[in-house]
Order: structure tokens, then C-alpha cells, then sequence
């Protein structure tokens, strides 16, 4: 009995062991997913399916690596500002051009979509080193340019992109104007045990509990909880609160942690926002909260010298959002 007992613990410690393995040499393609199940890898269309004026760019990040991007601007002599969009996850720029098309429309701004390596036409596979890299050669393009503001450029990236937009921010405190953050994690280290709930036992950093004895061998952690404290540029956090994806917690620790060193972080909630569609279930409200953002932190060079007329949009809690 005792032998059968040994034999059984020693079958399930070799299948626990193998499946930790599994997972620590796959990880890669656990963290991201260039291609939904599915679809090609390939853009299902471009901005012109939008008509929407674009141009295709290439670009190489400094390990050599070749990257594509679309710029879109509203207009030819547009001087707006100039959002640099990280994407979620999963899928390529392609499937994020509807919510663009409307940000255009709404912000008068241009908007320049990267593709991470690996992702939609660029080269190379996924990592954290490299997608930083990839971000780093998007923003030096961006200030090379002569046809934008380049003191006016904001980061925005939404789940996956806000981890790499806080990353980028972080680095270029005189690149970056402003960072806007939406339903985005704490870390991949606290997301493992939300999307396998047994792994948060062996791996975790703010919101798990256990030994985390896999953490070191995470190669893609991207903690953004301890970045976002270092940002210096002003914040807005958009935080749906049907996530069902990155619980809305994660949100809330990324805005307490910034706000106590960054007087200039924006919190705002919507209801009934889910991980990918709180641009469009917020609706207008969603829309005037970016436009309020923009407004008051990377205003016009005429408007410079004038009075803020949104003292009210100064904190959480304290936004007076249009219904």
C-alpha cells in the first residue's frame, strides 16, 4: 500500500514537473499571440478599407530586427496631437483600425500603429527585450519626422500595449508628452495565475499569493506596476469594469502606485467596458474623457500661455465626465 501511495505521489510530482516545463520552455507563445486561432497571420485589409489615409513605414529596431507600421494622419497639414498605439495581444493592427477610425474622428490627431515583431508584416518573434526595442524605433521615428508636433507625441496602449507604452514613457521623459493606460495588468507574473489559476501558487507579484518560485524564470515579466511608478508624464488610466480578461483590481494598483509620487494621473471607470471594447461601450463619455486629457496636457502651442480650463480634471475621482 504504502509502495502504491509513493508511486502514485511520484507519478503526479513527474506530471507537475513536466507541465512546469512545458510551460517555462513555451511561454513565448503562451504570452503572445501574433495570430488568432483561426486567421492568418497577414492584415485582413488595410486603412484604405477605412478610407483612411495612410502610409506604410519600415522601420528597423537596433538589434536589426525589420518592423512595419502604419502612419494615419486625419489630414495632410494636421499638427494635432500624435498618438503612438500598442495594441492588446492577440491579432495585428488590422483589427484595431475601426476603434482608430473613431480616435481620429473624435481627437483630431494622427495616429502611428506599430507592429511588434513577430506581429502582422514584421519580422522576428516576440519578446520583451525585443518589443522594447521595437517601441524605442517607433518613437525615434515619430521625432524624425518634419510633418508632426513631436512635443505633442502620447503614448496609449491598451492590455499588453499599455505594459509596453509605460516601458517607453518611462525611458523618454522628453519624448513623450503624456501616457494613456486601458484595461492593462500589473504584470505577466500576476496574469499567469488569473489565466491558470494553479500557477499562481509557483508564480505572481502583486495580487498572487504563494511561493512564486517560477518568477525567475519568466523571460517576458513586464512589470508594469513597478514601472508605472517611475513615470513622470501625466497618466490617464481607463479602466473597464467588465474586464473580463485583466481583472479592473490590476488598474487600481497601477493608478495608487503612480499617484503617490505623480500628481498628474487621471483614474476614470466605465461600468460596463469589457477587455476589448470599453472605447465603444463608453461611448461619448469615453471619447470627451481622452479629448479632456489631451486637452489640458498636450494642449496647442497657442494655448500654451492661457489658463487650463479643466482644473476640475486633476485626479480620481474628480473628472466630470459628460454623460
Amino acid at each position: 500500500m504504502v509502495s502504491y501511495v509513493n508511486a502514485l505521489l511520484y507519478g503526479v510530482g513527474g506530471i507537475v514537473v513536466a507541465g512546469m516545463a512545458l510551460l517555462v520552455a513555451f511561454q513565448e507563445r503562451l504570452v503572445y499571440v501574433p495570430v488568432v486561432p483561426g486567421l492568418t497571420k497577414s492584415y485582413p485589409f488595410t486603412p484604405s478599407r477605412l478610407r483612411l489615409p495612410y502610409e506604410d513605414v519600415w522601420l528597423r529596431s537596433s538589434d536589426g530586427v525589420r518592423l512595419h507600421a502604419w502612419f494615419i494622419k486625419l489630414f495632410p497639414e494636421c499638427r494635432g496631437p500624435t498618438i503612438l498605439f500598442f495594441q492588446e495581444n492577440a491579432g495585428n493592427i488590422a483589427h484595431r483600425l475601426e476603434m482608430v477610425r473613431i480616435m481620429l474622428q473624435k481627437l483630431h490627431c494622427n495616429v502611428f500603429m506599430l507592429s511588434y515583431r513577430g506581429y502582422g508584416a514584421s519580422d522576428g518573434y516576440p519578446s520583451q527585450h525585443g518589443i522594447t526595442l521595437d517601441a524605442q524605433a517607433a518613437l525615434d521615428h515619430l521625432h524624425a519626422r518634419t510633418d508632426i508636433d513631436t512635443s505633442r507625441i502620447v503614448v496609449f496602449g491598451r492590455s499588453l500595449g499599455g505594459a509596453v507604452g509605460a516601458v517607453l514613457t518611462k525611458k523618454n521623459p522628453n519624448k513623450v508628452a503624456a501616457l494613456i493606460l486601458e484595461n492593462t495588468f500589473t504584470s505577466i507574473l500576476d496574469m499567469a495565475g488569473v489565466l491558470l489559476p494553479f500557477l499562481k501558487w509557483f508564480i505572481g507579484k502583486s495580487t498572487s499569493k504563494g511561493l512564486k518560485i517560477l518568477n525567475i524564470v519568466v523571460r517576458s515579466p513586464w512589470n508594469t506596476i513597478d514601472v508605472i511608478g517611475q513615470v513622470e508624464q501625466p497618466i490617464l488610466f481607463l479602466s473597464g469594469l467588465q474586464d473580463e480578461m485583466v481583472p479592473p483590481l490590476h488598474m487600481q494598483l497601477l493608478y495608487a502606485k503612480a499617484a503617490t509620487h505623480n500628481r498628474q494621473c487621471v483614474f476614470v471607470e466605465f461600468p460596463t467596458g469589457m477587455h476589448m471594447d470599453t472605447w465603444l461601450s463608453g461611448g461619448d463619455r469615453y471619447w470627451r474623457t481622452v479629448q479632456l486629457f489631451l486637452e489640458q496636457h498636450v494642449p496647442e502651442k497657442k494655448e500654451e500661455n492661457q489658463s487650463s480650463q479643466n482644473e476640475n480634471f486633476s485626479g480620481k475621482g474628480s473628472l466630470k465626465s459628460p454623460m
